[in-house]
């Protein structure tokens, strides 16, 4: 696998792959890898002829106070995973390479609508530093094929609306959360859990599926959603948000919509939780109402 920190030597290198008329693939990370990032190499691996992964803690995705000086950079453990993965090329850059004029006076991409609420609600700024990297990105690779994971949901739904905006000649894969054999869904952030957070931390994702249960059985959203919150409160979570939202993380109607998105955020600690499942709502019998 070739290693490369300049933009120069990436876009010389992918030329040639271009030119010889080679699929590429992007999976874009901050590093810290775990067998979550592993799969979107493996799904790219299988759609593409060359697969480019890019490793970068972005700054402008990190809010004040946040953890951007703590997260953890692990670049030689990281190359090996990829190695192992058959990864082709690892970009490496440095903050000053993407960003040379500085953080103050970087142009800035933003997508509206899809990046507000939910996550967007407690991290003001996060989805302009993402939507910013990822452009700044797919400019460099110009990939045929970008992977990211569901798990962070309403990121991948920002960055299929900034393709389709932007008109970027990109298909967006998204890949199913992978999960600890408990149901945790794997972050980089788990990390930070101490023994005891860690114990309970499955806990969310197991009452985000009752709930979920519980809305196909034909509970209420209100109610069903009050008890979950009530239910994470009372194990020892400090709820951010759970809310359903429909189609491309637009809000839910129950007279619309049949299916939706359950996403929520919690905290242990001073450590913050993200999960989402998919759920379908049963149809209204004798209402006339046709969902879309």
């Amino acid at each position: 696998m070739q290693t490369l920190h300049d933009i120069a030597p990436l876009r010389e290198t992918l030329q040639t792959h271009r030119m010889a008329g080679r699929r590429i693939a992007l999976v874009p990370t901050m590093g810290n890898l775990h067998a979550g990032h592993l799969a979107l190499v493996d799904r790219a691996r299988g759609l593409a002829d060359v697969v480019v992964a890019t490793l970068f803690v972005n700054p402008l995705q990190f809010g004040a106070g946040e953890d951007f000086g703590q997260y953890p950079r692990t670049l030689e453990s990281d190359r090996d995973k990829l190695a192992a993965h058959d990864c082709d090329l690892l970009f490496a850059p440095s903050v000053e390479t993407l960003y040379p004029d500085g953080l103050e006076t970087q142009t800035q991409v933003q997508v509206p609508d899809v990046s507000e609420g939910l996550c967007g609600g407690t991290r003001i700024g996060h989805f302009d530093g993402v939507a910013t990297v990822v452009s700044l990105l797919f400019h460099l690779v110009q990939p045929d094929i970008a992977c990211f994971g569901e798990k962070d949901f309403q990121q991948l739904a920002v960055i299929r609306k900034l393709v389709a905006d932007l008109h970027f000649p990109i298909e967006i894969v998204g890949v199913p959360t992978v999960r600890a054999e408990d149901g945790l869904a794997l972050s980089s952030r788990n990390g930070y859990l101490g023994d005891d957070d860690r114990a309970l931390a499955p806990a969310f994702h197991r009452e985000l599926s009752r709930c979920r249960d519980a809305l196909a059985s034909g509970r209420p959203p209100d109610a069903a959603l009050s008890e979950a919150r009530q239910a994470l409160q009372a194990s020892g979570f400090r709820v951010d948000y759970l809310e359903i939202r429909g189609p491309s993380l637009a809000p839910f109607d129950i007279a619309r919509h049949a299916e939706g998105r359950l996403l929520g955020a919690v905290y242990l600690g001073s450590t913050r939780l993200i999960d989402n499942v998919a759920v379908s709502l049963p149809r209204p019998t004798g209402s006339g109402i046709r969902h879309g």
